[in-house]
C-alpha cells in the first residue's frame, strides 16, 4: 500500500468536529494523510446525551463508506475518546489499515472496575495509543495488563502530564522548558511513524511495544 492514506477523525462525547481541538488536529494531521472529520447523529441534532453504541458503531461505518473512495486506499481511524472506541467496533466489522486512540476511555466513568476492554482483545488491526499519564480514564498500568493479553499488534506513545485530551499542565511544561506545541508535535510524530510503517509494503508484526522508529 502506498497511495495516501485516508485518517478518518471521530470526535470525542462531548464535543463536535467543530470543537477548537478537533480543528487543531485535524490541521496537524493533514500533513500525514487525507483528513477527513465527521460528527455521530447525536452530535448533528444537538443532542448532549450519546446514542446506543450500535447506533455509534453504524453511523461511524456510514461515514467510513461515504469518505472511502478507493478500496485499495490505505485507511486509519483515528478518535478522540469515545471516537477511538467506537473506531475500534468497526475494525471489527469493516477492513481499515490501522486504528490510532488519542485518549481511549478504558475505565467506564473513570471506573477501574469497569473496564471498556474486551473490543481490545477482540481486535486484530494495529492500533496506536496516545495516553497522557494524567487521564483518570485510562491508568497506564490498566491500559498495559491490556495491551499484554491482545493479539492485534498495539503500540502506546504517552504524554507525560498530559490528562484525557493530551494537554500538560503548566508546570509540567515549565520543568521541561518546553511548550505544549513541543509536546503535540511528539505526538503528530508518532502518529506519523505508525501510519508510515503501516503503509509500507511489509506491515508491523505482532507484539506490544513503544511506536517503532522508522
Amino acid at each position: 500500500m502506498t497511495s495516501t492514506p485516508l485518517l478518518l477523525f471521530a470526535p470525542g462525547a462531548g464535543a463536535p468536529s467543530s470543537h477548537p481541538w478537533m480543528q487543531a488536529w485535524a490541521q496537524r494531521l493533514n500533513g500525514i494523510g487525507s483528513v477527513r472529520t465527521f460528527d455521530y447523529d447525536y452530535l448533528r441534532e444537538g443532542r448532549r446525551r450519546p446514542d446506543t453504541p450500535s447506533l455509534l458503531i453504524a453511523a461511524h461505518r456510514q461515514a467510513l463508506r461515504e469518505a472511502r473512495k478507493d478500496e485499495a486506499q490505505p485507511v486509519i481511524l483515528i478518535g478522540k475518546s469515545m471516537g477511538g472506541r467506537i473506531g475500534c467496533h468497526v475494525a471489527l466489522e469493516e477492513t481499515v489499515t490501522g486504528l490510532v486512540c488519542l485518549g481511549y476511555p478504558l475505565c467506564g466513568a473513570g471506573d477501574p472496575k469497569r473496564l471498556r476492554d474486551k473490543v481490545l482483545r477482540d481486535l486484530r488491526t494495529p492500533i496506536l495509543f496516545v495516553q497522557g499519564t494524567r487521564d483518570p480514564l485510562c491508568p497506564l498500568d490498566l491500559l498495559e495488563g491490556v495491551r499484554g493479553e491482545m493479539k492485534a499488534p498495539n503500540f502506546l506513545h504517552v504524554v507525560e502530564g498530559g490528562d484525557h485530551s493530551l494537554l500538560a499542565t503548566k508546570k509540567q511544561l515549565q520543568s521541561k522548558g518546553e511548550t505544549q506545541d513541543a509536546v503535540d508535535e511528539r505526538v503528530l510524530e508518532a502518529i506519523a511513524q505508525f501510519v508510515g510503517h503501516l503503509c509500507e509494503k511489509h506491515p508491523l508484526a505482532g507484539g506490544t511495544g513503544a511506536v517503532p522508529s522508522l
